[in-house]
């Protein structure tokens, strides 16, 4: 009775397994079709080249700064400045010290701010193209009655035959012969 049971279980569950249709696409492909994956890639450029900007900007604030104590650590090295220009260059040089140490400061935040905010804007301008190219799949597989759409590199191995990529290419408008693949 128990093996008669056993193999109506196995039975059951090879029919079902044969009902399920599975279907796998190459997501970085889709990615890099995606309609605004140009528009995000030219935004995330152009970010990080104005925040590099403005780093290069405040380090030039620092070299000026640096340069400026240069000037006065020389009038202190030099023999003939006076104890009152001597004193002058001291203090000017604390001051000065200061200055930079602030600006580095400044650099290092503004770095940290850079950094997290180029990364902010790539995890949510991913986000929106990832959630648009699900219901772009979830649509597919619903016109074509898949019951599992799976991301091809989630499979250790599945027959060519299951990769439908080139098919969601065309339902987003890209003909699949002149699509991004590397």
């Amino acid at each position: 009775m128990k093996k008669l049971l056993i193999a109506f279980c196995v039975a059951s569950v090879s029919v079902a397994a044969l009902a399920i249709k599975v279907a796998t696409v190459d997501m970085v492909i889709l990615v890099k079709n995606h309609p605004a994956y140009d528009t995000n890639k030219t935004l995330l450029l152009n970010t990080e080249k104005d925040l590099r900007k403005k780093l290069e900007d405040m380090n030039k604030e620092l070299a000026a700064i640096q340069e400026e104590g240069k000037k006065h650590a020389e009038a202190l090295r030099n023999p003939m400045s006076s104890k009152k220009a001597k004193d002058d260059a001291e203090m000017a040089l604390r001051e000065i010290e200061n200055r930079y140490m602030q600006q580095q400061q400044k650099v290092r935040a503004e770095m940290m701010r850079s950094q997290q905010e180029l990364a902010q804007l790539e995890a949510g301008l991913l986000k929106a193209q990832s959630d648009d190219l699900k219901k772009r799949i979830s649509k597919f597989a619903d016109k074509n009655d898949y019951d599992l759409v799976i991301d091809s590199s989630a499979a250790l191995y599945s027959k060519d035959s299951f990769n439908v990529t080139d098919a969601v290419l065309k339902e987003m408008g890209v003909d699949p012969a002149k699509a991004k693949r590397d």
